[in-house]
This record gives structure tokens, C-alpha cells and sequence, in this order.
């Protein structure tokens, strides 16, 4: 899959690894796929996002010297925000059949 973003190195090194999350712009929407019942605790979600957020931080940190508290106050304001009032609305359905995500060519 073009763009396709690689494994961690300490994934691919770790057999006991697994995926959480995959995020995805497609056909101009987010579609998502998601480890979602990982924790019994709906709230340790909230600690994956704020630890993904600092992730973000970190790469605007390293790529543009951005300082990390600085991405984070804008992370966190436009995070409320989206919460306050959505400018989308997640849809879908859960699937818990595993497909493969790479489809042949077409003919």
C-alpha cells in the first residue's frame, strides 16, 4: 500500500507485539480499525491518546524544532473542542472477522 507507515523497530522486534490502532483518510473520511476492547477500563483510552499525542508532539519537536508543550496546548485545545461540538460524526460497525486489507488488481 503506497504511504503505508512503517513498523516500529521495537515492534517488529518484539513477537509478543500488537496493534492498537490504524487510522486511515480515505474516499475523504477517517475510517479506522481498533483494538477496542484491549482494557476493561474504557478510561485507559484516554492515557493512549494523551501518550499518542505526545508522540505527535515528539516528531514536531524533531522534524521543525517546534517545542513539545507548545504542540500539546494546541493538541489538547483543539481535542476539547472536537469533543464540545464534532465536526464529524464516528459511523460504522464493529468487525471482528479479520479481512485482508490488501485487495488484488483490478481487471
Amino acid at each position: 500500500m503506497e504511504r503505508e507507515l512503517t513498523v516500529p523497530p521495537a515492534a517488529e522486534d518484539d513477537p509478543k507485539a500488537f496493534e492498537i490502532l490504524r487510522v486511515w483518510a480515505a474516499g475523504g473520511q477517517q475510517h479506522v480499525s481498533l483494538f477496542w476492547d484491549l482494557w476493561d477500563d474504557p478510561a485507559t483510552w484516554g492515557i493512549m491518546l494523551a501518550d499518542l499525542a505526545g508522540h505527535v508532539a515528539n516528531a514536531f519537536y524533531q522534524e521543525r524544532g517546534v517545542a513539545k508543550a507548545q504542540i500539546l496546548k494546541v493538541i489538547q485545545s483543539m481535542f476539547n473542542d472536537e469533543l464540545a461540538a464534532p465536526t464529524d460524526s464516528p459511523s460504522g460497525k464493529v468487525q471482528n472477522k479479520r479481512r485482508p486489507h490488501r485487495k488484488g488488481p483490478k481487471e
